[in-house]
């Protein structure tokens, strides 16, 4: 029996033959006390070429050795069987084909029953066994001093054999590993699968290579450690399965790089995503609401977005150490944590923090302010009060970081984020990726704020250039809408105007100031005035527009479109002059809706065309729809499609003027459509 075999199975009884005698092909040889070969085993038959018949009863001398070894043979031979010493060396030996062959012998005295000298011989050709010594040499040497952690398991997943890189991988004794299996060397290891790997491996043959097990061991106790495993089946010369060779590589700081590049290229992609998400439209909450998303849940599980209530309103400001910041929050996200969404500032809330609350601290220094493990004595200075510290750490809130939003120099607020189902805490890559996210996202909330606050001064300065009206005058009833551009800061150039005249007559006005911004609206109101001072003069329509279009000319290269009618009750009509712009419509009872066949005229500003007046009956309960191209036109429908639509809404002449204002607005103003609209609407009331 072997010793492999000896050690895998231990006092459990004897194993299967080895197959080591048979790679040596050792050969046997017995020769009495005067040296006749008594004994020839067939390997004596293959090593030296002759059949037994011929060996038996020979010298040995004369068969086993070459004939100029024969005298030492001799000696030797004498020594062993007198002193009972053995001896050992190697002899070439001249085969029956005449052949030399160089062979290792192995020479013993024998005693029998009878007391009777025998000697017993061992040969094997001397290649064979130098190959054989070289290989296990070698085997021993890069086992011991390989850096692979190199082990045998046996048919039972026992450890026979472990190397002292091993030792060192699993921190475990070469003595404590043998007789056990891995689940009971190293229980923190992934064992199960390891060991129904290695079972499969015995029952198959083939081998796994770099298979991956995370786990951890006596030799670091405190952390994961990445190791990769390859397994092969043990078979002796005749294929009996002696157990698996097991190879082990410590592969820690590969798979550590491996998960800092992930986490880099993750990083990379949500700022990449962020630079796409964040900043689409130039409204201030939704940038905010843009930017938590982006943060949940990809860096947080909790995320808010507040800002200094002075930046709100377009004024800077610095906080002193002791005094509070006033914040408004913006845009609140959290990923299956209601409690934390609770304890959050609802947008649109605003609300002082103290000073010593670390959203402020994070504010008043423009730095970031981390907490990597939260404690109960944090939550009280993260909370926005003691039942919001409850809820967060009901939430289970275990991490805490607040990176300023910075923008032109100027602190805009906070990016304020938590962690409760994401097991690790905020590290410093963390704060290099919420800072970038931040920076990016304030440069938008901060254009955002500015275009808020001018798109609010351009309302305000369009708003107190239009008119306002009563509801009724002289012999209408009127209703208007103004809506501005839904993309642009610039005030647009659109008005109407509603203006009595003697006799109940009134002047109904809209206009349209092709170009946008502050000149346009200057050019607008100037049209306006001069058209209120003309229609004091009582002109034909036609006229008055000859005017306006003499003062546009002298306006910095301005044109513009414009309507004007005068409605007269007691002749029940209205007269119309048009210059460039879109029919009215009218609405009458028994009619169908109709847009009016009007003489369409050249712009004002275009200069040397004459404008004509046109009279149409207007009598009580008539409606009549004056309008600009902001509310028909759209970049996907012809002019001609959407004229019909507004005619097809005009189908009800007992309809409120104020909800048919809301309707036509509603049913007809394209939001992508980036231009002002002005409506009209007037009824002939009964005298």
């Amino acid at each position: 029996m072997s010793a492999a075999g000896s050690t895998a199975a231990g006092a459990g009884g004897p194993t299967g033959p080895s197959g080591l005698l048979d790679v040596l092909n050792v050969a046997s040889v017995v020769l009495d006390a005067e040296g006749r070969i008594v004994l020839w085993s067939p390997q004596a038959e293959e090593l030296f070429g002759y059949p037994a018949a011929e060996a038996l009863g020979r010298y040995a001398a004369h068969v086993m050795v070459h004939e100029q070894h024969v005298e030492l043979v001799v000696k030797l031979f004498t020594d062993v069987m007198a002193t009972g010493r053995s001896w050992e060396g190697a002899f070439p030996v001249r085969r029956k084909d005449g052949s030399t062959r160089l062979v290792e012998f192995r020479n013993m005295r024998l005693v029998d029953v009878h007391g009777d000298v025998y000697a017993l011989g061992l040969a094997a050709d001397h290649s064979t066994v130098r190959r054989l010594e070289r290989d296990v040499a070698l085997s021993a040497r890069m086992v011991a001093q390989s850096p692979i952690g190199l082990a045998v398991l046996d048919t039972r997943l026992r450890y026979v054999s472990v190397n002292p890189a091993l030792e060192r991988i699993d921190g475990v004794p070469a003595g404590e590993h043998l007789g056990r299996t891995v689940r009971e060397a190293l229980p923190l290891l992934a064992a199960d699968a390891l060991e129904s790997a290695a079972r499969e491996v015995l029952r198959t043959g083939v081998p796994v290579v770099d298979r991956p097990t995370i786990g951890r061991t006596p030799a670091d106790p405190g952390q994961d450690h990445a190791l990769s495993v390859s397994l092969y089946r043990l078979e002796d010369a005749r294929g009996t399965v002696l157990g698996v060779a097991l190879s082990v590589v410590d592969v820690t700081d590969r798979y550590r790089a491996g998960i800092e590049t992930e986490a880099a290229r993750r990083r990379l992609a949500l700022i990449a995503d962020a630079s796409a998400r964040i900043g689409t439209t130039l409204d201030l909450e939704r940038t905010a609401d843009e930017l938590a998303d982006v943060a949940v849940p990809e860096l947080a599980d909790v995320a808010a977005v507040d800002l200094l209530d002075a930046v709100v309103a377009g004024r800077r400001t610095s906080l002193g150490p002791s005094e509070p910041a006033v914040i408004r929050a913006l845009a609140v996200r959290a990923a299956d944590a209601p409690d934390a969404l609770s304890a959050a500032d609802p947008p649109g809330r605003t609300a002082r923090y103290a000073p010593e609350r670390l959203v402020t601290e994070c504010v008043r220094t423009g730095r970031p302010v981390m907490v990597a493990q939260v404690k109960d004595e944090d939550l009280v200075r993260i909370a926005r009060s003691p039942e919001a510290a409850g809820l967060l750490a009901r939430a289970g809130v275990h991490s805490y970081l607040a990176v300023p939003l910075i923008a032109r120099g100027e602190v805009l607020g906070a990016l304020d984020l938590k962690r409760t189902r994401n097991p690790l805490p905020f590290g410093h890559d963390d704060v290099l990726l919420a800072r970038e996210l931040a920076a990016r996202a304030a440069v938008q909330i901060d254009n955002a704020r500015w275009y808020q606050n001018a798109r609010g001064t351009a309302l305000t300065l369009q708003r107190s250039l239009l008119p306002s009206h009563p509801p009724v005058t002289g012999g209408l009833e009127v209703a208007s809408r103004y809506q501005p551009a839904g993309a642009t800061t610039e005030v647009g150039g659109d008005w109407f105007d509603v203006i009595p005249l003697a006799d109940d007559k009134t002047a109904l006005v809209v206009g349209d100031v092709m170009g946008s911004g502050i000149d346009a609206a200057a050019t607008m109101g100037r049209l306006r005035t001069a058209t209120a001072t003309l229609t004091a003069l009582d002109l034909d329509p036609a006229v008055l527009l000859e005017h306006l279009d003499r003062i546009t000319s002298g306006l910095d290269h301005f044109i513009a479109t414009c309507l004007y009618v005068v409605h007269d009750p007691r002749l029940g009509r209205c007269r119309i002059a048009n210059a460039g712009h879109l029919p009215p419509a009218r609405v009458r009872e028994g009619h169908p809706p109709e847009l009016l066949d009007l003489p369409t005229g050249a712009p004002l500003g275009v200069g040397g065309v004459a404008f004509s007046s046109t009279d149409v009956d207007f009598g009580p309960g008539d409606q009549l729809v004056l309008y600009t191209d902001g509310l028909v036109e759209t970049r996907t429908h012809s002019l001609d499609e959407r004229l019909e639509l507004l005619l097809t809404l005009l189908d009800d002449p007992a309809r409120p003027l104020e909800e048919l204002c809301d309707l036509l607005l509603r049913e007809l103003h394209h939001p992508d459509n980036h231009d002002d609209v002005a409506l009209l609407v007037a009824r002939a009331r009964a005298r």
